[in-house]
């Protein structure tokens, strides 16, 4: 690292590695609750598990998002945060409300509005919180040396998702006006400035890992921020068709949302071809596979698999069964989780000044996590086309699918385990790092 308030990102990264440990259990509480095994009912309800598992996946992100941030933006700025104790109390409140919100979904505390259940007080921390972050990282980049497209595109991405959580927090008796509005968060954030996010952190890691010039990835990075928008916004309409909207809004949903995979398809060859065009071979070669990982599996998940059933004639009969499920984890996992921990794997090294990333951990960690979201996804593929078979074109009871369903379970909980060991080895030597320190600032290194 080349400045000491770096450090702080040490405190976001190891919440969010807390954090994806916590969801994950609650993953496994529910895929046992699949296949008949639901001892936990009385003390987690299934309703309950659900929302802590979505929820949590919100927040870890979230955090990796801000880690990131507090890493980037002084390298990009040249100078350091503005205030690092601030850093330090909009951490602490992160947390406080987290744990808060998580405690509050086991006592039936939350609004009800799905993915966006954290009860009214504890969304106004959350927005006097963003505001904390986006003033500090602001402020710095606002003093710094120099203005990055990298570091602007991320700051663009972050104070975008700031700004869009707001529509979320109105509410309306109209079950119309309140879904409208839920999407602008829900829709605008994945599929919008998270992309932005994504975008300008895998920017920073292809420019240190690659060798590459700044100017050609950050061409690149206005490819991908033109398509982000182009697709992604109206792409919304894609959810519109089914909440009473007018019709129009299907055909405007299933044109652009047919675009959005062009977003994702554009991520995965910037990060092929500019690890393949990098005039160096990095020492850290594991985080160059996180960051190209992330550009080829979003395309897969978030691009293919998404544009396979949200088109309307194929979304009449998959919409709200198990085949989002196989969307909707594939896409976080290839194009936020992976470039999250992307941004962890290159960063520790960095913090701490010990060169761990060699070796079979890391390796293990990488392909074993990354083989068994492929195993969990086509489980939850065979399991959401046998549903849509049988419920929506046979017309059976959706208990008795669910029923019959059961079995694809089994092979889930497998390939959650098999997940689950990556996922621990990747702790495991995040853990081995140990803490940053000051020995390991390297002043005057490369921008």
């Amino acid at each position: 690292m080349r400045y000491r308030s770096q450090k702080v990102a040490y405190l976001f990264f190891a919440t969010s590695i807390l954090l994806l440990s916590l969801q994950i259990l609650y993953g496994f509480i529910m895929g046992f609750a699949h296949v008949g095994y639901d001892n936990l009912h009385e003390v987690v309800p299934f309703n309950a598990a659900r929302a802590t598992h979505t929820n949590l996946l919100v927040v870890w992100l979230l955090s990796g998002f801000m880690g990131s941030a507090y890493y980037i933006i002084p390298e990009e700025a040249e100078r350091e945060l503005v205030s690092v104790p601030a850093a330090i109390v909009q951490w602490a409140s992160l947390v406080v409300v987290s744990v808060t919100a998580v405690i509050g979904f086991h006592f039936n505390w939350w609004e009800g509005r799905k993915f966006l259940e954290i009860p009214r007080p504890l969304d106004y921390l959350v927005v006097v919180n963003v505001l904390l972050f986006i003033g500090n990282i602001g402020l710095t980049a606002w003093k710094g040396r120099r203005f990055t497209t990298t570091g602007m595109v991320l700051i663009a991405g972050l104070t975008s998702a700031a700004l869009l959580y707001l529509p979320g927090m109105i509410t309306f008796d109209s079950q119309v006006y309140d879904s409208y509005f839920r999407w602008w968060v829900v829709h605008l954030w994945v599929e919008g400035v998270w992309e932005l996010i994504m975008g300008s952190i895998l920017s920073f890691l292809l420019i240190k890992l690659t060798g590459v010039d700044r100017e050609v990835i950050e061409k690149w990075l206005y490819v991908i921020v033109g398509l982000t928008f182009l697709s992604g916004i109206l792409g919304t309409g894609h959810h519109y068709y089914w909440i009473g909207t007018p019709g129009y809004w299907k055909m405007i949903g299933g044109v652009f949302s047919g675009l959005e995979p062009l977003a994702f398809l554009g991520m995965a060859l910037y990060g092929v071809t500019m690890s393949r065009r990098g005039g160096k071979r990095p020492e850290n070669r594991i985080a160059l596979a996180w960051t190209v990982g992330c550009g080829v599996m979003s395309f897969v998940g978030a691009g293919f698999l998404g544009f396979a059933h949200t088109l309307p004639q194929v979304n009449i009969y998959t919409h709200g069964t198990l085949v989002t499920a196989m969307h909707g984890h594939l896409a976080f996992w290839g194009a936020y989780a992976m470039v999250v921990l992307a941004m962890i794997s290159f960063a520790m090294p960095e913090l701490t000044g010990r060169k761990l990333y060699a070796g079979w951990v890391p390796e293990w960690a990488f392909w074993t996590s990354n083989i068994g979201m492929v195993g969990m996804t086509g489980a939850f593929a065979v399991a959401g086309i046998t549903q849509v078979y049988l419920e929506r074109k046979m017309g059976l009871d959706f208990l008795a699918v669910q029923e019959a369903i059961s079995v694809h379970f089994i092979g889930l909980i497998l390939a959650a385990c098999l997940f689950t060991v990556g996922i621990g080895l990747y702790i495991w030597n995040f853990i081995q790092y140990g803490l940053p320190k000051d020995e390991a600032i390297q002043p005057g290194g490369s921008a």
